[in-house]
């Protein structure tokens, strides 16, 4: 977690006054530990909260301006809080913006300005959802500050629509949700579609979620990613042929899909399909091998995972696949695989407590001789969603 005291000598060397009216929030980051690429075909996922992410000091100013900086960037600055427009030059300040806008046209009018700090301790462009948790800690921290309703899931709901709509990136609602609503030692089984979501216990016992990051950037908004969407819409367009109702692949079982997946003319399409209703199947028989305490089960499903997200949705790329690989081959490992959206970011591997530095040395030094680039390792907890920390 962040250290406090610095945070706020950073705030009061940017915005001066006094620090008795500062309020800090905190979102986490996340990590999807299985259920990749489904949430935006309606299906099952199952991320959970990071402790690790996003601390947001906030104060009130006393005109209708609105201040925006952060301790990861070095670019500040002043604005009117409306109207908000989007503008490429203000980068990160857009997520943020985007919330503010949200909020306006949903009727949460605010009477003053405010003065915002980020700090943020998750890589950008990672995987482990930086711009997600900047939107959800912007939401909850201004409505509480205006003293509006805090409801998690309806904040996700609008983070989701903020960044859909005012950043142009088409994500799922996966990221949002577990941000806002993760609780510490619980991974999230959210039905994409409905929202209707259960917190699962993750007792993982000797056993440690480890974080790779491939230092490779991504970005969403550029990536195959918005094709990776149009192919699985193309799908249920051809299944529907046998199921006329069908909006979503997540509303197919696996049967049904193996039934009628010779409908889908199109053969790459007919894979993006396969992986998609497959990797929901995972998800559910996930759920299953956890309340069973089987963590090699569970290791085994989220191996199964990243290959299928490497032969059949081709999402993965040189880097993700060369650490996965060494990953697998460490003593202690149960499984590993791709989180996040792919084409780089991150992965997630169950790692035996005894055989972690062993891990983050090993895999470093393969994943540096395969790639050139140097991968950076984090050990994670499971933390709670957003909150008020003071």
């Amino acid at each position: 977690m962040a250290d406090l005291h610095e945070l706020t000598q950073r705030f009061l060397q940017l915005y001066q006054e006094s620090a008795e009216s500062i309020h800090v929030f905190h979102a986490p980051g996340r990590v999807n530990l299985i259920g990749e690429h489904t949430d935006y075909n309606g299906g099952y996922v199952f991320p959970a909260a990071l402790t690790f992410g996003t601390t947001l000091l906030i104060r009130r100013r006393s005109d209708r301006l609105l201040g925006l900086a952060s301790t990861n960037f070095t670019d500040h600055k002043h604005l009117p809080i409306e109207p908000i427009v989007y503008a490429e030059a203000d980068d990160w300040m857009n997520y943020p913006k985007g919330i503010v806008n949200e909020l306006q046209q949903r009727g949460k009018t605010f009477d003053t300005g405010f003065d915002l700090l980020f700090h943020g301790e998750i890589p950008n462009g990672s995987g482990l959802s930086s711009s997600a948790s900047i939107e959800v800690v912007t939401a909850y921290a201004l409505l509480a500050m205006a003293g509006y309703e805090t409801d998690t899931v309806a904040i996700a709901l609008m983070a989701q629509r903020s960044e859909n709509e005012f950043n142009g990136v088409q994500c799922g609602i996966m990221d949002q949700f577990a941000v806002a609503n993760g609780k510490k030692d619980h991974a999230i089984l959210l039905m994409c579609d409905t929202l209707e979501y259960d917190l699962v216990p993750f007792e993982s016992g000797s056993y440690q979620l480890v974080i790779g990051n491939t230092n490779k950037r991504r970005g969403l908004v550029d990536s195959k990613y918005n094709e990776r969407r149009s192919q699985c819409e193309q799908a249920v367009e051809d299944l529907r042929e046998a199921f006329p109702e069908l909006t979503l692949l997540g509303q197919l079982s696996l049967q049904d899909f193996n039934s009628s997946k010779h409908l889908i003319k199109d053969e790459t399409v007919r894979r993006r399909a396969q992986h998609v209703v497959e990797e929901i199947d995972r998800v559910i028989r996930s759920i299953d091998v956890l309340k069973d305490h089987d963590l090699a089960a569970f290791g085994q499903l989220m191996n199964q995972s990243h290959d299928s997200l490497r032969d059949l949705y081709e999402v993965t790329g040189m880097e993700l696949d060369s650490m996965v690989e060494a990953a697998r081959d460490i003593p202690g490992v149960l499984g590993s695989r791709m989180t996040g959206a792919g084409f780089g970011g991150c992965t997630v591997s169950l790692v035996h407590e005894d055989s972690i530095e062993t891990f983050k040395t090993e895999v470093g030094r393969r994943y540096k001789e395969a790639t050139g680039l140097d991968a950076d390792f984090y050990v994670c907890k499971i933390g709670n969603g957003v909150e008020q920390l003071s």
